[in-house]
């Protein structure tokens, strides 16, 4: 499968936004966001330009795709896929972004970052509902339980990683139990719990030209 190879704090900077992709890094005085806090490449520094409708809906979509760790193809799936579902379509496709695994192990702080959180997953440290699991885009359900596998809970990244879930929280619809590894999904999020700095809107109207 396709993936960003990159430089992701090149993507935080160009998005004018700290997303927070290497973890750890980026609560250190090494976070290239604090230190450069202007677009890459070598007209980064330049007067802004007047950004157009399209622009702006462009942007605000790149944004939440990187945010995610997704490429536009796993994107734009999703969005088709919230399209078909009842309700607003903008709230749809953010609770399925947050419904993914990767994004759940590390909302629970069982890694540091989603991509992070994607690399333990395709190797099988977790089980779901007691059954192994290595697909990152696998959509949790309500009542899920995912646990650190036994052999896999002496991995010394899964104790780095437990100490950024202090400064992150829980979201109150899952639910972690820190000495048996283990969390559960209790509830899909609501609109008003996700407070990241996402205007989903304009990504519906940018797909919907």
């Amino acid at each position: 499968m396709a993936r960003y190879i990159g430089s992701v704090c090149r993507l935080c900077r160009r998005e004018n936004l700290k997303m927070f992709l290497k973890g750890d890094r980026c609560y250190s005085e090494k976070c290239a966001f604090d230190r450069r806090g202007y677009a890459p490449g070598q007209h980064g520094q330049r007067r802004m330009r007047k950004v157009s409708d399209y622009g702006v809906q462009l942007r605000e979509k790149q944004k939440v795709k990187r945010m995610y760790g997704l490429l536009e193809n796993q994107f734009h799936g999703l969005f088709r896929r919230a399209e078909r579902q009842k309700g607003v379509t903008g709230t749809n496709l953010l609770v399925l972004l947050e419904r993914r695994m990767d994004n759940v192990i590390y909302r629970l702080g069982f890694a540091g970052s989603r991509t992070q959180a994607r690399h333990l997953v395709r190797h099988r440290h977790f089980t779901v509902n007691g059954k192994k699991m290595n697909i990152p885009s696998y959509l949790v359900r309500m009542g899920d339980v995912i646990e650190v596998r036994e052999k896999s809970r002496n991995v010394a990244v899964f104790k780095d990683a437990m100490g950024t879930v202090v400064r992150r929280g829980i979201g109150s619809w899952l639910e972690l139990d820190k000495e048996a590894f283990r969390g559960t999904m209790r509830a899909f999020p609501a609109r008003e719990e996700l407070t990241m700095p996402i205007q989903e809107q304009l990504i519906v109207e940018l797909y919907s030209k």
